[in-house]
């Protein structure tokens, strides 16, 4: 993840939650689990939320943004695949997409059109880090190149050049 997240900080505990949503909704993607059981199956011990590392490495997450981008997903799922689908190239089909990958662009796309106040910079570059952690470099840039296309469409005002500063 962000290497300058800290253990325990709030940026810590956010990218904490974005990866334990990839690995909620990958669970209700494949069909094992419904939403409400996705969510306990990552949460620790029933009283936060959590992120599996590996075996001996669970983040903390928090509990309310991870719930956020699962349900928010799972609400506008059509919606998000009509714009990932937008975004690729015509030969490409997110249907097709192994499931984490779909995963990830799914829970990006949400935090572009439901969390504004997450710069898009920062979404990119957190789930960019996310894809890193399954797939090789390819994944990881498609990851960067569709999450990037749309939001330069939905924050246009983000990527808008800035005039240099007045001395």
């Amino acid at each position: 993840m962000s290497a300058a997240a800290e253990p325990g900080t709030r940026r810590a505990r956010s990218t904490a939650a974005r990866l334990a949503a990839v690995q909620a909704l990958y669970q209700v993607d494949l069909g094992a689990v419904g939403v409400d059981e996705a969510l306990r199956s990552v949460s620790t011990d029933g009283e936060g939320a959590g992120a599996e590392l590996d075996e001996q490495h669970r983040l903390d997450a928090d509990p309310l943004l991870l719930a956020e981008i699962v349900r928010g997903v799972m609400e506008r799922r059509e919606r998000i695949d009509g714009m990932i689908q937008g975004a690729l190239d015509p030969k490409w089909r997110v249907e097709r997409f192994e499931l984490v990958l779909r995963a990830i662009l799914r829970a990006g796309v949400y935090e572009l059109l439901g969390r504004p106040h997450v710069p898009a910079r920062v979404v990119i570059t957190e789930y960019m880090d996310v894809a890193h952690g399954f797939f090789e470099a390819a994944e990881a840039g498609l990851v960067n190149a569709v999450l990037d296309r749309l939001a330069r469409v939905l924050r246009p005002s983000e990527f808008e050049p800035q005039p240099p500063p007045v001395a």
